[in-house]
């Protein structure tokens, strides 16, 4: 993935376990959630773009 990908998920992973410690902290249990969510999707949109490329061959054989 390109640094600039990376770059632009990078607020949400870090908003993500900002919410999750912040929920910790309150016993939110439903902040600590949101947090998770939040950092996961970040970290999953990444990797379904990266095995995008794969499929359509954008990173060839290794």
């Amino acid at each position: 993935m390109p640094k600039s990908e990376k770059a632009k998920k990078k607020p949400q992973e870090i908003k993500g376990k900002a919410e999750q410690v912040a929920g910790k902290v309150t016993g939110n249990k439903k902040l600590m959630a949101k947090g998770k969510a939040d950092e996961t999707e970040a970290k999953a949109s990444g990797s379904l773009k990266q095995g995008a490329k794969k499929v359509k061959g954008g990173n060839g054989p290794r």
